[in-house]
């Protein structure tokens, strides 16, 4: 079983919202975009835990936490799913809940006109869709919500009262045994581990508890009896024993105790299996002290990296690839190599892998197919696959991790090389000193993209425009002819800008003052990797003969590591604004101005649309 698609309506920012997962999605977009958000719906639709807490939901779970309309009527969040994949096990539980699913136009074919005449049609499978519905209960003064099977609803009029004013609206329920067969699974953000590591119901360790077969009601059971029989009993403890039978004589002047030694007695403990629950704690021993003591003591990763245990136990539990497993930023706490191999187990293991992330080493574990990127339109709320038309698997696995970066970004800055990236992020920081209002490139979303070399530039337009991001390029004039499809590809970019040098050491000497490229030359002379065939003698040099050196210079160290460092020490001497290269200083004050532009426009629609809907009458 896996979600194929998730609505939300007025639940925490997202007022109505879409997304669309494929069977291992990872859901990619800005800081506050709604990752968590379509995660925790996630959870009170499929999570048959989530039942356990009271409230299931708050004031704070609606949106503007409005839970209440200007009438006064009950406000109600909506979260629904819609299951395909579905075992043999399952098809045969839901079958009377099922409904035929169009997979290529994501629609009920009941919903079409004529739709049922495509039933068989390829491409047409079984789906379970359900729902899960909140509000208000006035007459509670509590908050309620519940799941259901979200099969067609009768007419008002083949409804009682009862019915109506229920939260399904006749809808069967969608009880927890149900969940429990989908096989959902959440991690939320780990940072103490104390929840998911605890006995608490719906922890991991309850969940591995319940799928481990029958006794676990005995286990509590025999937990309560084996703390009241410990032997010795904590009543023979000496000091107690004589508590115990001052304690006995005096009270039996005034109460008609029952015969023998334990009319009163001490016991370990009178905890209930749920006190057992909040006590009960898991000890690890690691190396090098090789002492237990509480899994909350161990460090930050070592914690994560247990949970991350916990759930593989829970996917082999669970068998047949048949987990819905949530997972958000895995990053937390563990380094590069051990979250490429906490992603890598989810993506082979789990039936289907729903994953939120800020880090390219969990990003680049994903086929392009498999990214979803989240946006936002005032309250609306979408989410789709990327459209690989334009993404060549081959390119794709080359620049693996540049586009992990990229898929991040608000917008993409394509360059030919790896000097070009470090002479636009060195002019990029000179001008976060000297132009008042700029925004360097790392504040402001942008991605550098190595593309290569000049003439392979033009061709990533499209596919990043196609990522939907705003996309800049920036080359040489090439000195070779450009492939067929170049023209046309470098119309796709927002901004492209062609220098008419033949190199990137070109346009730097010839674009900044003499007495920068001097200061240059007489700082990088000093240093031990100065290179031998570029004699210079500071105060010997004549102006006109300083950018024929330092072009020398910065062409000796292109493509390797001290090259870079040579770049960047040029920039650092210019003292300010005017004396940077104007060809990429102008390119990046367009793109600081065009990108503010677009922030503001788009603070501007969020507040007219909360003008506008709070201005709305109630129907």
């Amino acid at each position: 079983m896996r979600v194929r698609v998730l609505e939300i309506e007025n639940f925490r920012g997202v007022a109505t919202g879409r997304v669309v997962f494929q069977r291992h999605t990872l859901l990619v977009g800005g800081n506050n975009i709604g990752k968590s958000t379509v995660c925790e719906a996630l959870e009170l639709v499929l999570g048959p835990e989530r039942m356990y807490r009271r409230p299931v939901i708050d004031e704070h779970d609606f949106t503007h936490g409005d839970y209440l309309s200007d009438a006064e009527n009950p406000r109600e969040i909506g979260v629904r799913a819609v299951l395909t994949d579905l075992s043999n096990e399952q098809l045969l539980r839901f079958f009377q809940h099922l409904r035929r699913w169009d997979d290529t136009t994501l629609s009920f074919v009941d919903e079409e006109s004529g739709g049922l005449q495509a039933a068989d049609d390829e491409g047409t499978v079984w789906a379970l869709p359900v729902i899960f519905i909140g509000r208000y209960d006035r007459e509670e003064d509590d908050f309620v919500g519940e799941t259901f099977f979200d099969h067609p609803v009768p007419e008002l009029d083949e409804l009682d009262d009862e019915e109506r004013t229920s939260l399904g609206e006749g809808r069967a329920a969608f009880t927890r045994a149900h969940k429990r067969l989908c096989g959902f699974v959440y991690l939320r953000a780990l940072r103490t581990g104390s929840r998911a590591l605890s006995m608490q119901r719906g922890s991991l360790l309850d969940t591995i508890l319940r799928l481990g077969g029958e006794g676990a009601a005995e286990m509590w059971s025999d937990a309560l009896g084996a703390l009241k029989d410990l032997d010795p009993a904590i009543g023979e403890i000496e000091q107690l024993k004589s508590i115990r039978e001052n304690i006995r004589t005096r009270l039996g002047k005034f109460v008609n105790l029952a015969p023998g030694d334990n009319s009163a007695a001490f016991f370990a403990s009178d905890l209930t299996r749920e006190h057992l629950r909040e006590v009960v704690r898991l000890f690890v021993a690691t190396q090098p002290s090789n002492h237990s003591v509480p899994f909350a003591k161990q460090g930050t990763g070592s914690i994560n990296l247990l949970v991350f245990a916990l759930l593989t136990i829970i996917a082999d539990l669970k068998e047949d690839q048949s987990v819905i497993f949530v997972m958000e930023e895995p990053e937390i706490a563990l380094p590069p190599h051990t979250q490429r191999r906490v992603t890598k187990y989810v993506v082979q293991q789990m039936g289907q892998s729903i994953v939120t992330s800020h880090s390219p080493y969990v990003i680049e574990q994903f086929d392009p197919e498999n990214v979803v990127i989240l946006s936002r339109d005032g309250e609306s709320f979408t989410g789709t696959p990327i459209d690989t038309t334009n993404v060549k698997p081959k390119t794709y696995r080359a620049q693996r991790r540049q586009f992990a970066e990229a898929i991040l970004s608000r917008a993409v800055f394509v360059l030919e090389g790896q000097t070009e990236l470090v002479t636009v992020e060195a002019v990029s920081s000179a001008l976060e000193r000297f132009h008042d209002g700029y925004s360097h490139i790392d504040l402001t979303g942008v991605s550098l993209f190595n593309a290569g070399n000049d003439r392979e530039a033009p061709k990533f337009g499209p596919i990043f425009k196609s990522l939907g991001k705003r996309v800049y390029g920036m080359r040489d004039q090439p000195n070779a002819p450009d492939p067929a499809d170049a023209a046309e590809n470098m119309k796709v970019f927002d901004e492209f800008w062609e220098s008419p040098e033949l190199g990137i050491e070109q346009i730097l000497v010839k674009q900044v003052p003499a007495r920068v490229l001097r200061s240059f030359l007489d700082e990088v002379v000093q240093r031990d990797d100065y290179p031998a065939n570029c004699p210079y003698e500071a105060g010997h040099v004549s102006d006109a003969d300083l950018a024929s050196v330092a072009a020398k210079v910065l062409k000796a160290r292109k493509g390797d590591n001290f090259g870079f460092g040579y770049t960047g020490i040029l920039i650092d001497q210019c003292q300010s604004e005017a004396d940077l290269p104007a060809f990429i200083r102008d390119a990046l004050l367009v793109i600081d101005e065009q990108l503010s532009a677009e922030a503001e426009l788009a603070l501007d629609d969020e507040s007219h649309a909360m003008q506008s809907a709070s201005a709305e009458p109630e129907e």
